[in-house]
């Protein structure tokens, strides 16, 4: 009896578990760069911070999980544990005061000062095998990766290429 051949490679499914466990490894090399920071805030809070940072003005905490795409109620928890850190508080809305809106504290300033030197280090730390032509490279890719595709939808492309779907 023959052995039945090897099932062939999948690499665009080896691609995206590289993918995630890079993700992992930024998450906990972010993570333990911030925590020799000892500034007790977590990734995720650090996220938030950053996207407020974007905004000209004090954005709705609906405004906030539309960007950070979560639900309303992780931004309440965030808010909550940020705000209970003196790292934002929470203002009413001068035209709407029903309305509440997310600031940040001068102290919520300085972390994300901090945060910024964190990230830096990390990034440092996961690029330092790469040269600079690599980086480039690298960050091209992630642009497109990031943005999308310029061309026509996935299925179309696919459809035009042997193997792909109706090709």
């Amino acid at each position: 009896m023959t052995a039945a051949p090897a099932p062939d490679p999948d690499p665009d499914g080896l691609l995206a578990e590289q993918l995630l466990r890079l993700t992992r490894r930024v998450y906990r090399i972010q993570k333990r760069h911030l925590e020799r920071r000892e500034l007790g805030i977590t990734p995720a809070q650090s996220r938030l911070l950053r996207t407020l940072a974007h905004y000209s003005s004090p954005p709705r905490m609906a405004d906030l999980a539309e960007r950070l795409e979560v639900v309303p109620r992780a931004v309440t928890t965030l808010v909550d544990g940020l705000e209970a850190h003196g790292k934002v508080r929470r203002v009413p809305d001068p035209a709407n005061r029903r309305v509440i809106r997310i600031e940040l504290t001068d102290e919520g300033r300085e972390t994300l000062r901090e945060l910024r030197t964190a990230r830096r280090a990390a990034a440092a730390e996961i690029l330092a095998p790469l040269g600079e032509r690599e980086r480039e490279q690298l960050g091209e890719l992630l642009n497109t990766l990031v943005d999308g595709p310029s061309g026509p939808p996935c299925e179309e492309r696919a459809a035009g290429r042997p193997g792909g779907v109706g090709g």
